[in-house]
């Protein structure tokens, strides 16, 4: 597997609001789309460098680093 692009981890922004992780990820590595996705949703197994899933609680909260995949 090639190497992906820019920025590839956030383990600062656990604990922050989803909306502030979504667009501080999108600033800090622009060759990737960043969304959030509530804790327990079913989600495709397959890596893409071009993005990222921000986890959040039911409150809009991160919980878990954000990463590319």
């Amino acid at each position: 597997m090639s190497q992906c692009e820019g920025k590839s981890s956030w383990p600062e922004l656990v604990g922050v609001e989803g909306s502030v992780a979504v667009a501080t990820i999108e600033r800090e590595n622009p060759y990737v789309d960043a969304h959030t996705v509530l804790k327990g949703s079913i989600v495709t197994a397959d890596f893409r460098c071009d993005r990222v899933r921000v986890w959040v609680t039911k409150k809009g909260i991160v919980y878990q680093a954000p990463t590319i995949g």
